[in-house]
């Protein structure tokens, strides 16, 4: 070979060498000049898009292995970058020091090189790992400045930011919902993972996730939509779905037990939400009696989730084979104290037997169809629910019968001697009839009226029932049909025959100042006689 030709192989090597390192040079000027832009890029959508301030920590962009030189002539296009972001947190603008309204640990995605320096920005797909969604109090949610540009919840705002994404996988998630009071704790609703897919352009995002309940504790199924959303008020922000809700534990609450399962559908906004379905507690019971009853309900509720007020529209439930529906509100009067619950139960023909064995322990000691209306009230206090319980109201039980033996035995035998058939101890078994007014307040219950009937006499009774100690302490009058003298036999009845004007009153054939104690399986009757009390021990059959 010749030098002339050696020079000129060396002249273009160098050349080679020369321009490959340009190119080099560019392809790394130009991934430098992308990245902190793609940074700020990213940063200013967020700002504008949720009307916050925004952190981001650190962004990076992983350029894909291909030829610097090819990278340089197509300025991009057609190639995929990836993007890995970490620490991003955004706060309502005004709240700059308060808990963010997002806080993500990481996220990734792949983006067009080209829509980076050239927007419209398009993604198809984000993945985020780890993220809280902390939504403030109504109070202090505050509307977005004017120079923010974008109306909360607009579409105008929407489609003029630049970029569309188009579906975004969430896993281990948190939804906070902030109480008004700072004294009480958030609601806290774990996300084991979350599907979001965009409808486009100020519109909501469908969604697929499977979070953990707060209280109680359950795992929900949910499907859906999300959105748009409101960036100065985001608990506006619209939200609708279906869920189901299952092996939620009834025992977080004080005073009752059992697992419930549910199903239905909810709408609204986060912080106020309708929802309309199903619950069952196959296993429902009070914690202080132990006697499961199976609960079934058809509900439309209404829930404030910011502060946990409850409102009950007409609830139609069977507890065992008992129908009865509920209204009222589960409400915080004041900031300071737990929340308070009014409830309205009606209860128009029920099975005594189902409420007895959940408010009583062992067997029930009484059968009938039960007529039951009252108020229910547990103030806001710190006492256990049992003494903090407030009812009021009205009841009917008719075709009553009790069952256990020594009780109605002693009816049956006070009926037949009521009735002047003292020799006839093989008759019926008497059906009594109970109507009666009542409060009940710190695990007492006042009767201020009860009235008490079977075949041949009426009790017209008023007093206390403790269920605590099971007690028993009401006093009133005794009305038979029969006069002294022909309750009994022989010659008894010769002498007692004198006797009888002086106990006819009003039309009953004896009228007694009667007197009732002892507990509700073992009561003591007593009668007043000439101004002395007398323990009457009424034969058995």
């Amino acid at each position: 070979m010749t030098a002339g030709k050696r020079n000129w192989i060396v002249a273009i090597g160098l050349s080679a060498v020369v321009v490959a390192g340009g190119v080099g040079i560019a392809a790394s000027r130009l991934g430098a000049r992308i990245e902190p832009y793609a940074r700020q890029a990213a940063i200013g959508y967020l700002s504008q898009r949720f009307a916050s301030d925004v952190e981001l920590e650190a962004l990076h962009l992983r350029l894909p292995g291909i030829s610097p030189l090819r990278l340089v002539l197509t300025r991009g296009r057609g190639v995929s970058v990836g993007v890995e972001g970490q620490g991003l947190k955004m706060w309502l603008k005004g709240r700059p020091k308060a808990v963010p309204l997002f806080a993500i640990r990481k996220f990734r995605c792949e983006v067009d090189l080209e829509s980076l320096l050239h927007p419209p920005v398009a993604v198809s797909q984000v993945f985020v790992d780890g993220m809280e969604i902390d939504i403030p109090p109504l109070g202090e949610r505050l509307r977005p400045a004017p120079s923010a540009g974008v109306e909360p919840g607009s579409r105008q705002g929407a489609s003029n930011l630049g970029v569309a994404i188009g579906k975004v996988s969430i896993q281990h998630a948190e939804l906070v919902l902030e109480p008004g009071n700072p004294r009480r704790v958030p609601l806290r609703f774990d996300i084991e993972g979350l599907e979001l897919e965009s409808g486009g352009a100020g519109a909501p995002m469908k969604y697929d996730a499977s979070l953990t309940n707060a209280k109680p504790p359950g795992r929900i199924r949910t499907t859906g939509t999300f959105g748009p959303w409101r960036a100065g008020e985001p608990g506006d922000t619209p939200v609708t779905g279906d869920y189901v809700f299952e092996k939620a534990d009834l025992g977080v609450f004080a005073g009752i037990a059992g697992t419930l399962e549910s199903s239905g559908r909810y709408e609204g906004k986060l912080s106020a939400i309708t929802a309309r379905g199903e619950a069952s507690v196959p296993d429902f019971r009070l914690r202080r009696t132990g006697t499961a009853v199976p609960l079934f309900a058809r509900f439309a509720v209404l829930v404030d989730g910011t502060n946990g007020n409850t409102v009950l529209q007409p609830v139609a439930a069977m507890l065992g084979s008992t129908n009865f529906t509920t209204s009222g509100a589960i409400i915080r009067h004041e900031a300071s104290q737990p929340r308070a619950i009014s409830l309205d139960v009606t209860m128009p023909n029920g099975d005594l037997r189902d409420v007895l064995r959940l408010a009583m322990k062992g067997a029930p000691f009484m059968e009938g169809r039960l007529v039951l209306h009252t108020k229910i009230d547990i103030p806001a206090l710190t006492a256990k629910v049992r003494e903090k319980l407030e009812m009021d109201g009205r009841f009917e039980v008719e075709e009553g019968k009790f069952l256990h033996s020594t009780i109605q035995d002693q009816i049956d035998g006070l009926s037949q001697r009521a009735r002047g058939l003292p020799r006839n101890p093989d008759g019926d078994r008497a059906v009594s009839h109970m109507a009666g007014v009542f409060h009940l307040e710190n695990a007492a219950m006042r009767f201020q009226k009860v009235s008490f009937g079977f075949p041949g006499a009426d009790v017209d009774l008023a007093g206390d029932y403790n269920l605590d100690s099971d007690a028993l302490d009401f006093a009133g009058t005794l009305k038979l049909q029969a006069t002294v003298s022909q309750m009994v036999t022989g010659w008894k009845r010769l002498i007692l025959r004198p006797v009888d004007r002086f106990f006819e009153r009003g039309g009953a054939g004896t009228f007694l100042g009667i007197r009732v104690d002892g507990t509700s399986k073992a009561p003591k009757f007593g009668v007043n006689v000439a101004g002395r009390e007398l323990e009457v021990p009424l034969p058995k059959r």
